[in-house]
C-alpha cells in the first residue's frame, strides 16, 4: 500500500465516523429497516474503499456515500422482484423501489431532516425491546461508527459475541415491527430514559473499566460524550439530556488525573486537580446551568451532575462541600432509590459527619442482594474501618473487595490498601 493510499484509507475511516450515523438514519427513514439501512451504508463504504484511492476523495463525501447507497438499495429491490414472489410482496417491493427512485440522494439532506433521522436512529437503537447489552452494541455500531472488533476490544468480549448481539438486535427490531420514529408523550419519556441509560453505560465502562488491565478507556468516554452532545442539540428542551451532558463532561475532566504514571488508579481525593481539564469543567457547568434553567424538579442525571460540580468547584479535596453532596444524595435517593445510591450517600455522610456515621449506613446495606458481588461495598467499608483504627477488619474488607473486582489495576490497589491496613494493626 502506498503512503497516499494509506492516507486516503485513514481519511475514509474519519469520514465514516462522521457520516455513518447520518447515512444510516437517512436510509432507515426510506427503507424502514435499520438492519437493511446499515447493510446499504456498509456497501457504500466498501465501494468507497475500492474507488476513492483511484478517483480521490469527493468534494462532498457524505453525498457521494448517500447516492451510492441509494443505487445499492434500488439494485437490491430489483433483485428481489421476481415472478415467483407473492403478488402482495411484489407490490410492496415495487412501492419501495418507487420510493427509493423518488428520494433525492444527490445532495446532503436539509439539516432539519438529518436531525430528525439521527433522533429516530438513537431512539430505535436504544429501544427497550432490546437487552441492555444489545442496545449498547447496536448504539456503538450505528451511532458511534465502531466496528465489531472495536466494540469487542472495548468491552473485553469476543468478536463473535458482539456480532451475534448486533444481528439479534436488528432481527428483534424487525420482528417487533419497531417503527423508525421518535415517540410522543409518555412513551417518549420512557424511551428517553433508555437512551440516556445506554449512553451513560458506555461512558461508565470507559471511566471505570469493569474488567481487564486498564483502569480507564478514554475512547469510550469520548464516544458517549459525542452521542450526548448530539442528543442535546437535537432535544434542547429536555433538562435531563443536559444533565447527562453536564455529568459526563465534569467526570471526563478528571480522566488524566485518574491514572498514575504506571497506569495505576488514582482515587478522587488523591488526584492532582491541576490535571483536571478546565475546559471540560466549564462545558459541564454550562450544561448544568442549562438543565437547571429549564425548570421543574431536578432529575437523577442533573442531581448527579450537581454532585460532580461540587467536586469540580473545590480547589482542593479539603474544600469539598460534603454536606451539600450528602444533601444532594438524599434528594437522589428520593427520586431514584437504589443500594448504590445509598452506598454513595454513606460515603458523603462519612466525609461530612465522620466515619462512624458513614459506617452505620454502610452496615445497613450488608444484606442487600444487589450488592452481594459489588466490590465497592467492602472497599468503602474497609476505608471507613481503617479511618476508625480497626485495621484487622479493614484488611479483611479490602481483601474481599479485591477478590470481587475483575479489573487487575483495581485489584492491585485494593491489595495495597489491605497491606497498608496490616502494617497499621
Amino acid at each position: 500500500m502506498t503512503v497516499a493510499t494509506s492516507d486516503i484509507h485513514r481519511t475514509i475511516d474519519a469520514v465514516w465516523r462522521i457520516e455513518s450515523a447520518k447515512l444510516i438514519g437517512s436510509l432507515a427513514r426510506i427503507v424502514r429497516d435499520v438492519g437493511l439501512a446499515e447493510d446499504l451504508a456498509q456497501d457504500a463504504l466498501v465501494i468507497a474503499l475500492e474507488r476513492w484511492p483511484q478517483m480521490g476523495i469527493p468534494d462532498n463525501p457524505g453525498a457521494w456515500l448517500m447516492a451510492t447507497a441509494k443505487h445499492r438499495a434500488i439494485d437490491r429491490v430489483r433483485r428481489n422482484v421476481t415472478l415467483e414472489r407473492k403478488v402482495d410482496q411484489l407490490g410492496r417491493d415495487l412501492e419501495m423501489q418507487q420510493t427509493l427512485a423518488e428520494a433525492d440522494f444527490s445532495d446532503v439532506p436539509d439539516s432539519d431532516d438529518l436531525d430528525d433521522d439521527l433522533l429516530r436512529l438513537i431512539f430505535t437503537a436504544c429501544h427497550p425491546v432490546l437487552s441492555r447489552e444489545a442496545r449498547i452494541a447496536l448504539t456503538l455500531r450505528l451511532l458511534g461508527g465502531l466496528t465489531t472488533g472495536e466494540i469487542a476490544r472495548a468491552f473485553l468480549i469476543s468478536e463473535p459475541t458482539v456480532a451475534q448481539r448486533i444481528v439479534r438486535a436488528k432481527r428483534t427490531l424487525a420482528e417487533a415491527h419497531v417503527p423508525f420514529e421518535v415517540p410522543l408523550g409518555a412513551e417518549r419519556q420512557e424511551r428517553l430514559s433508555s437512551v440516556l441509560e445506554v449512553i451513560y453505560l458506555i461512558f461508565n465502562e470507559g471511566y471505570s473499566a469493569s474488567a481487564g488491565d486498564d483502569w480507564v478507556r478514554p475512547a469510550l468516554c469520548e464516544d458517549a460524550l459525542r452521542l450526548s452532545r448530539i442528543l442535546a442539540e437535537l432535544m434542547p428542551q429536555e433538562p435531563e439530556v443536559h444533565g447527562l451532558v453536564a455529568l459526563m463532561e465534569i467526570q471526563a475532566s478528571r480522566l488524566r488525573a485518574r491514572v498514575g504514571p504506571n497506569g495505576q488508579p488514582v482515587l478522587l481525593l488523591d488526584q492532582n486537580r491541576a490535571r483536571w481539564d478546565r475546559l471540560l469543567i466549564g462545558r459541564g457547568l454550562a450544561a448544568l446551568a442549562r438543565a437547571e434553567a429549564l425548570g421543574g424538579a431536578l432529575g437523577p442525571y442533573t442531581l448527579q451532575a450537581a454532585i460532580a460540580a461540587c467536586h469540580a468547584r473545590a480547589l482542593t479535596a479539603d474544600d469539598t462541600d460534603w454536606a451539600r453532596i450528602a444533601a444532594l444524595y438524599d434528594a437522589l435517593a428520593q427520586i431514584a432509590p437504589s443500594p448504590v445510591v445509598e452506598l454513595n450517600r454513606a460515603v458523603a455522610v462519612a466525609m461530612a459527619y465522620g466515619p462512624a456515621a458513614g459506617l452505620e449506613l454502610v452496615d445497613a446495606l450488608a444484606d442487600e442482594p444487589a450488592l452481594k458481588s459489588y466490590h465497592f461495598l467492602p472497599a468503602v467499608r474497609g476505608d471507613l474501618l481503617a479511618k476508625l483504627g480497626r485495621s484487622d477488619e479493614a484488611r479483611t474488607e479490602f481483601e474481599r473487595a479485591a477478590s470481587l473486582t475483575n479489573n487487575s489495576r483495581e485489584r492491585d490497589l485494593l491489595l495495597e490498601r489491605a497491606a497498608e491496613a496490616s502494617r497499621g494493626s
